[in-house]
């Protein structure tokens, strides 16, 4: 018989709710199924996936709060009266945040709605290729057919689950971001998995769908008032520059966020207070160590949110290491007219933009005649760490990978922020560079910011990197004066040749 549905997505994120109303718009017939699975602590939320409701937005506010306090510290050096101490409360913030994203989650629906969208808050798995069975909380059952289906069920923080009392005593991203009182005296533990690019955060560990999660939300902890530390196994910030990744965490450290450096958690244990006891390795001096907490918060990366989908049944291939989903360039599984987008799939930027981007061109190309593919090249991004990194392309370890060390040529510059001046602010780790080929062009490979508001001075200069920008063509661009991006103009000052060289600033 027919199919009941054109389009069926499973999962309620930024890339299917996009790839959803994009479909809609062709006139075809589209329902949505999403279900949040409570974390283990019993943290649920609304529509809208992991950046609206635990992910991107309260964490980019909550970063705010921490700016905001240390605009209150500036403030007194230009005259404003600020009664001190300056207090935080974090149930007035935790309010404010989460009722705005509870107001995102009624939006989605309501736009699902104008869009004659059927949504069923369901969890979702396949009986057949073209059938899926729909399941309430409460155990009703409903059976949707479906001609094309598509894959948008992202994935949800892992626990060590091999650390005695990690799974009973700890939180993770999952729950931090609706937590209604504060969680006091936070350790994060910060190890990435070999394996896996993502950043393991076990002690008390953020994390979210990328590995600068945990040092985002420690940042802003700390940022609040609240005596935070990290532990970390290894590298920070997997996947990024190491010279950028590495100024990030030494002012982070002069900010007073705390590091446990080559560590890793043993056990967690319940004291008579309440507290949390934590037992970890130092692997530099083969001690064992001992701390207790508030709040242990673990970023051990993120798993692809399949168990329950029945992939194996439909014939859908994953990565038997990471568990994702294959996709070729059109996001096609192996199943033909099963397509996935987003966190779940292998070998994609695991980034809200890049989700929604897909499911629009998906959606296009399905219904709307169209042939463009997603191009994942080049997506720039930005940790929103106290002091916040922005970057765009290649990394100089990729870079030098790629092209060879001696095709490499590398312009950089320390600077020191306007803002910074009155305010007698540090600027020690407020840096820029960039990547180029060491040819006659010198295209640009990678652009890397850190200072204030990175994330809008490198979506400024994405257009150029994506276009194919060369160093000359930068030199030649006017700054707007006086801002920190103005400076990334001024790189001519000084250049520098391979990853061992000597940094030093202008």
């Amino acid at each position: 018989g027919k199919n009941e549905y054109d389009l069926v997505v499973v999962g309620g994120g930024s890339g299917g709710l996009a790839c959803a109303k994009e479909a809609a718009q062709f006139g075809r017939k589209v329902a949505v199924l999403d279900y949040v699975e409570p974390s283990p602590q019993g943290t649920k939320w609304g529509l809208g996936g992991t950046c609206v409701n635990v992910g991107c937005i309260p964490k980019k506010l909550m970063h705010q709060a921490a700016l905001l306090g240390s605009a209150l510290k500036d403030a007194q050096h230009y005259g404003w009266n600020i009664a001190q101490p300056v207090q935080h409360t974090w149930s007035v913030m935790a309010q404010a945040v989460q009722n705005y994203v509870k107001s995102l989650n009624w939006g989605h629906r309501v736009q699902l709605q104008d869009k004659k969208v059927k949504y069923f808050n369901m969890k979702g798995s396949f009986s057949d290729p073209h059938t899926i069975r729909g399941l309430t909380k409460a155990g009703k059952e409903t059976v949707i057919t479906a001609e094309n289906v598509v894959i948008a069920t992202g994935g949800r923080p892992k626990y060590p689950t091999h650390i005695p009392g990690a799974l009973e005593y700890g939180i993770t991203s999952d729950d931090l971001f609706w937590l209604k009182e504060s969680p006091g005296k936070t350790p994060l533990v910060y190890y990435p998995f070999i394996l896996h690019l993502y950043e393991t955060i076990v002690y008390i560990a953020l994390i979210d769908a990328s590995p600068d999660v945990s040092l985002e939300c420690a940042g802003f902890l700390t940022g609040i008032g609240l005596d935070t530390t990290v532990m970390m196994r290894s590298i920070p910030l997997r996947g990024f520059d190491q010279q950028m990744a590495s100024l990030v965490t030494e002012h982070m450290e002069c900010y007073g966020t705390k590091f446990l450096k080559r560590c890793f958690p043993i056990k967690v244990e319940k004291l008579e207070s309440n507290r949390l006891q934590v037992i970890w390795k130092n692997t530099d001096l083969g001690t064992e160590e001992t701390d207790s907490f508030d709040t242990v918060m673990w970023a051990v990366g993120r798993a692809p949110d399949t168990e329950t989908l029945n992939l194996e049944t439909v014939g859908v291939k994953t990565n038997s290491e990471t568990g994702k989903i294959i996709v070729d360039a059109s996001e096609a599984t192996s199943v033909p007219h099963i397509y996935a987008i987003g966190d779940i799939t292998e070998g994609r930027p695991e980034l809200t933009p890049t989700a929604i981007a897909s499911g629009k061109l998906l959606a296009q190309r399905l219904f709307g005649r169209s042939s463009e593919l997603m191009d994942y090249d080049n997506v720039p991004t930005t940790v929103f760490t106290p002091l916040e990194y922005g970057c765009v392309g290649l990394s100089e370890e990729a870079a030098v990978q790629c092209y060879g060390s001696d095709n490499i040529e590398v312009y950089h510059a320390y600077y020191k922020p306007l803002e910074f001046t009155v305010a007698e602010r540090d600027a020690t780790q407020c840096y820029m560079k960039m990547v180029c080929l060491r040819e006659s062009e010198q295209r640009i490979l990678g652009l890397h910011f850190i200072g204030p508001n990175a994330g809008e001075v490198i979506q400024g200069f994405a257009l150029g990197i994506k276009c194919g920008a060369t160093y000359p063509q930068l030199m030649k661009t006017i700054g707007i004066h006086p801002t920190c991006a103005e400076e990334m103009t001024k790189l001519h000052i000084t250049k520098r040749s391979g990853l061992d060289a000597t940094v030093t600033g202008c």
